[in-house]
């Protein structure tokens, strides 16, 4: 099968460039595909972090990435869509996540749907972005009317899809598990000497955003500390204001308990964190997925999750972590402190191991593959 592929990949930093370069390298081992990478992503002034570029001594790249999309520059664009015109692949695939895409992945998908007939796949991450208001849910519906073929990963976003386009040809599939940052194998004993903490301890990870619910997890840590003793590792770049954390985190008398890094982490130091927790810790107030779960099934860690989008869809309550209520402090403190009561690291560490494989890269091939399999009655596979 040929099939093109477009969205960001490394020196660019973060899940979705990880997603898209892991799937790029899993479909190219048994199809033929080319990478249009981009050449530059945010311009400086709309990106909310300190710097969209990945610093990482071990950056996730693979070789056969074009990087031809600039995004404030439609030159580009058409250069895409003449490569693609003139390769005339079965499939092209677009990551979708938010609405900044709307204006270069109209411009591609329409050209390609309208002059090359390529079928046209959007991998929706979101379907609707976080905080997205109206206009932002119009540019969406705009760009997403040239799909032929969806992928989501959640019922929710399903649900928020066809709402969209009622009659869209849509496939759920598992965002997959990131096994690739389990690079030193290093011991919790050793990550926590590491990082200067002592015994037990709870990871936040990722950028720090209103959806992602920290202050719920803050508000949850005096209620865990009058039953046991532990450190809550907050690691993450700050993409609101950070002093209101430190205020709450004072206010409730907790400091010597939370430890803050506030940076993008390196690909070389994700294992370091999450080695040192116990459990992870996400108390989402909205989502539709998240690799920081695969990223800790990638790491056999447990997770607590809210009850929000995909995330009990992946989070086996009672089997790999705790499912519950969002904007709940007092729900996130007991299924803290039933973890460590019921003594459930190694239980849970187990039943990851064996769920990873409902988690798999295959799977997410074979449901790019079972599109024009469902089309054209066979499956055309590179050889």
């Amino acid at each position: 099968m040929k099939i093109c592929l477009i969205g960001p990949s490394y020196p660019f930093r973060g899940g979705i460039p990880h997603h898209t370069t892991l799937l790029y390298r899993n479909l190219k081992k048994r199809h033929d595909v080319k990478f249009y990478a981009f050449k530059r992503q945010y311009p400086k002034w709309l990106f909310p972090g300190k710097s969209d570029r990945d610093y990482s001594n071990t950056a996730l790249k693979e070789e056969g990435t074009e990087p031809i999309l600039d995004s404030i520059n439609p030159v580009t664009w058409f250069q895409i869509y003449n490569k693609i015109r003139k390769s005339k692949p079965e499939i092209v695939i677009f990551p979708w996540w938010v609405s900044f895409w709307v204006p270069q992945f109209w411009t591609i998908s329409w050209l390609v749907k309208t002059f090359v007939k390529s079928s046209i796949l959007f991998l929706c991450h979101n379907v609707v972005e976080h905080e997205a208001n109206k206009f932002t849910k119009i540019c969406t519906k705009m760009v997403l009317k040239n799909g032929d073929y969806f992928i989501v990963h959640s019922e929710e976003d399903l649900r928020n899809l066809k709402r969209i386009m009622q009659n869209a040809i849509i496939k759920k599939c598992f965002h997959p598990t990131y096994s690739v940052f389990q690079m030193n194998g290093i011991s919790k004993e050793g990550a926590r000497k590491k990082i200067k903490i002592k015994g037990n301890s709870l990871l936040f990870f990722g950028f720090i955003r209103p959806y992602k619910g920290l202050q719920y997890l803050i508000e949850a840590m005096p209620i865990i500390l009058q039953n046991i003793e532990l450190t809550l590792l907050i690691v993450g770049e700050f993409w609101e204001d950070k002093q209101e954390y430190l205020k709450q985190i004072e206010d409730l008398n907790i400091s010597d308990n939370v430890k803050i890094i506030d940076e993008y982490i390196p690909n070389e130091d994700i294992e370091l964190y999450f080695s040192a927790a116990d459990l992870i810790i996400l108390p989402y107030v909205s989502a539709t997925g998240s690799g920081i779960i695969q990223l800790a099934y990638g790491l056999n860690k447990p997770v607590v999750s809210t009850n929000v989008g995909a995330l009990p869809e992946v989070v086996k309550n009672g089997k790999t972590g705790y499912v519950v209520n969002s904007k709940d402090p007092k729900a996130l403190a007991e299924a803290v402190l039933r973890f460590y009561k019921e003594n459930k690291e190694n239980e849970f560490a187990s039943n990851i191991k064996a769920e990873r494989q409902n988690f798999s890269w295959d799977k997410m091939t074979n449901t790019i593959e079972s599109f024009l399999l469902d089309k054209n009655g066979k499956s055309r596979t590179k050889m």
